[in-house]
């Protein structure tokens, strides 16, 4: 499927699944607002029915409307006369419990003489019945236009009307899952996508890697196979020479992939002892130095502590693949140079090169598996995608820290953070596991 297809099937979907989730919204604020909607006529209804019941009781005229709304949770009562605090609670008690408006909520009564709320109860719905906590409920507001009044808050009602919508907090929660579930298989069709497109492109690269040398050592094995290529000796050990560099090539292909078969099944073990890096770096040198003789390479090996604890077998192709990948995006002569020194408890190896750069948007990616940074018109640079991400699989299993820096035109710069603490610790522990060993030889001899 092209790209631009995936892009609109993505969008539209996109579009499908916002439309799906706004309206969903939408009824669900509805469905809030109706049942608020509800709930304040219900209310308003029992604090009627208190008020013409504590005016019967005083014997005084009924007030047709009697209850005034202030704030979404507060309702303020007219009365003629003095409230007796113990009838009301009773009262408001016996109309909310009839109506089974089960919340909590606190009354206050105005009081003339100091012109303030001065009583007031907060009463709390339990599992057990309806229970009364005593709280002086000073902080209602006032309320000017009345004379005689109490006053009503319910600090919890967003939470009750929220657990009578339990369908619909439900039937969110089922559309929450199915968009999540949604997003995780586009994303997982993305990425199967994506690494189908790195499959091929990997394909397509190991195709050219071996076409080449197998071309190669194909001609050049006719040519040997030439009975009239004896009488010319040195053309014979020429192209032998071709046969052996260009088998070596395909060696060290095939020996990339099958580093990666490895870390795919989880099978990286690594067999630590106490190495000198100095010596390897020194070893690697000599091999590019002769490999890649148009190269410049220097070593500046200023690491007080050069012994680290490693595997011998994956540092050496750390710093192989390293220095491999500093020859390969150079626009002319390849100029590396290989530094290492101390910084506190860590040996710090880097390895500058004067190639190219890599632009920031590249440099996350660098170490991913498949991934070549785009060099533009440039078609020579040989590999697979996998060295980098080979070094940065073996430093994750030292518990090592590798990072690039780099610029764009002016090279760039591995720099590996290696731990020398523990293999100082692990070199003395051998060497006292070796003396304690001969020790007992001697006494078993003796």
């Amino acid at each position: 499927m092209r790209n631009h297809n995936i892009r609109f099937i993505i969008a539209l979907a996109t579009i499908c699944i916002g439309g799906i989730i706004m309206t969903q919204a939408y009824w669900v604020r509805r469905a809030f607002d109706i049942k608020e909607k509800q709930f304040n006529q219900t209310v308003v209804i029992a604090l009627k029915n208190v008020s013409e019941r504590i005016a019967k009781l005083n014997g005084e005229v009924v007030n047709p409307n009697p209850v005034n709304q202030l704030t979404s949770d507060y309702y303020v009562v007219n009365v003629n006369q003095v409230i007796d605090a113990n009838v009301l609670e009773h009262y408001l008690k016996e109309e909310f419990s009839y109506r089974d408006l089960y919340i909590d909520y606190e009354y206050g009564i105005y009081d003339c003489s100091s012109d303030k709320m001065v009583y007031g109860n907060y009463i709390t719905h339990k599992k057990t019945g309806i229970d009364q906590t005593q709280i002086a409920s000073t902080n209602l507001p006032k309320y000017d236009e009345f004379v005689y009044y109490f006053g009503v808050r319910f600090p919890n009602k967003s939470t009750f009307l929220a657990g009578q919508m339990d369908i619909w907090i439900f039937s969110s929660f089922i559309l929450l899952m199915v968009v999540l579930f949604f997003a995780y298989t586009l994303f997982v069709i993305l990425k199967q996508k994506r690494l189908s497109e790195i499959q091929r492109d990997f394909i397509n690269n190991m195709t050219h890697e071996f076409k080449t040398p197998i071309s190669t050592i194909a001609v050049s094995a006719d040519l040997i196979s030439n009975p009239k290529i004896n009488s010319q000796p040195e053309k014979l050990a020429q192209y032998a020479q071709i046969i052996k560099t260009q088998n070596h090539r395909l060696k060290e292909q095939i020996e990339k992939v099958l580093q990666m078969a490895v870390m795919d099944k989880g099978k990286l073990t690594l067999s630590k002892e106490p190495i000198d890096i100095h010596e390897i770096i020194r070893q690697a040198v000599i091999h590019f130095q002769l490999k890649y003789q148009e190269a410049l390479i220097e070593s500046d090996l200023k690491a007080e502590k050069s012994v680290v604890f490693a595997d011998k077998v994956h540092l050496t192709n750390v710093i192989y693949n390293l220095l491999d990948n500093a020859t390969k995006y150079v626009s002319e002569h390849p100029k590396i140079k290989v530094i290492t020194q101390q910084r506190k408890k860590q040996l710090l190896l880097s390895i500058q090169d004067n190639g190219l750069g890599i632009e920031k948007a590249h440099q996350r990616r660098v170490f991913e598996r498949f991934y070549r940074v785009p060099t533009g018109n440039r078609h020579d640079v040989k590999g697979f995608g996998l060295g980098l991400n080979y070094v940065k699989q073996v430093i994750q299993a030292h518990h090592w820290k590798i990072r690039l820096e780099s610029e764009l035109g002016k090279g760039s710069t591995f720099i590996v953070e290696i731990p020398i603490g523990q293999a100082s610790k692990q070199h003395k522990h051998t060497e006292q596991s070796k003396q304690q060993y001969n020790t007992k030889d001697s006494a078993l001899i003796s």
